[in-house]
Parts: C-alpha cells; sequence; structure tokens
C-alpha cells in the first residue's frame, strides 16, 4: 500500500489516495482550496458495501455525505504526485472525516 499526495488538474483541488499496487484508490480525501474544505473522504470499501446492502440509492447516499472515490488509476509519481507517509494519511483522512460527519 501506498500513499499520494496530487492535485486535480484545472481546479484549486488537492486529493490524497491510499493505493493499492494497481494505483486504484482504496481512501481518497479531497479538499476544495476555493472554499477551504474538504469534500471528500470517501473509502472504495464502503462505497461497495453501500452498493451491496443499499443498491444505488445507498451508494448515492454514501457519496453525498462522504464524496466520490476515484474509479480509475490515480497520478503516480512520474504524473506529478507526491509520496506521502502513513501516518500523515491517517491524519489527514481523520480530520476529512470528522469534517465531512
Amino acid at each position: 500500500m501506498r500513499y499520494l499526495e496530487w492535485h486535480l488538474r484545472a481546479f484549486p483541488v488537492r486529493c490524497w489516495d491510499e493505493v493499492d499496487d494497481e494505483r486504484r484508490s482504496l481512501r481518497h480525501v479531497e479538499f476544495d482550496e476555493e472554499l477551504v474544505g474538504y469534500t471528500a473522504a470517501a473509502s472504495l470499501a464502503e462505497t461497495l458495501h453501500a452498493r451491496d446492502t443499499g443498491g444505488v440509492g445507498g451508494v448515492v447516499a454514501y457519496e453525498r455525505r462522504f464524496g466520490v472515490s476515484p474509479e480509475g488509476p490515480v497520478p503516480d509519481v512520474h504524473d506529478g504526485a507526491v509520496p506521502l507517509a502513513a501516518e500523515e494519511f491517517e491524519r489527514i483522512w481523520t480530520a476529512a472525516r470528522s469534517h465531512l460527519d
């Protein structure tokens, strides 16, 4: 497992991801620099659980509360992402979840 920080192109949004070996986001955090607030703290496992237990409505409710997790590979270091320590990701994840709860 790796942790990366990156920016959305053309948007003032900073992102942090916990990624697997195929660069799929397992947990994703977004911070909107214009709104000065977290807009996502989504987990792939939680999204799948919402789908499995609540269908499309469960996913919609989850994404309204915690945002959307990327479906494709996230940027890697050769795309401009910066490696991040696990402890730092956990700190950001906790802050974002508290903000969105």
